[in-house]
């Protein structure tokens, strides 16, 4: 495929019973359990004989695709190239481009310097997001209390201004 022919485009749900076999028989598929053996899923012609294996990555995109639009969800493909500006970093994460080269400064995520700019790789940055996401709802699971309705709300703002520290705590180190 010729490299200008990669473009960002989107997919509105359409309501046909074609896209509900295929999200069925993805379902089906999984749902089965068809023991240690690897699934393998392949893409078919018309003809006998016609077909070709599809990647892992390749199926998860399409159950992704498949299950957003079943939905009722519109869906966007945009090629990525596999290193970043700082600007692009910015727009994937949903924070200003000061704050990325906060993080790169403080070594949260690494990059390369290209003359004077910084470029981030794919991976790195995406192996970043999940850690962020995953010390988010840590922190969401260690500031949860149970409410008691006898409970003095006194009592519960403590205990969760407690919690709230503790997390702190963790997330800037042990203090001196």
């Amino acid at each position: 495929m010729v490299a200008s022919a990669l473009k960002e485009e989107t997919y509105l749900p359409q309501r046909n019973e074609q896209l509900a076999q295929v999200h069925d028989f993805l379902r089906a598929h999984e749902q089965a359990g068809r023991g240690s053996a690897l699934p393998r899923y392949f893409l078919v012609g018309a003809t006998p004989g016609d077909r070709v294996e599809l990647p892992a990555e390749i199926y998860a995109a399409l159950r992704q695709v498949v299950d957003a639009l079943q939905q009722g969800f519109a869906v966007t493909v945009a090629p990525q190239t596999l290193t970043l500006t700082t600007q692009q970093t910015a727009d994937l994460l949903g924070i200003s481009r000061p704050t990325v080269i906060k993080l790169l400064d403080e070594g949260q995520i690494p990059f390369e310097r290209v003359g004077t700019h910084r470029r981030i790789r794919l991976p790195h940055l995406l192996a970043y997001r999940e850690r962020r996401r995953a010390e988010q709802y840590a922190a969401l699971e260690a500031t949860a209390v149970s409410i008691d309705d006898e409970e003095d709300p006194d009592s519960v703002i403590t205990r969760l201004r407690t919690a709230r520290r503790a997390v702190a705590r963790r997330r800037t180190g042990p203090s001196e």
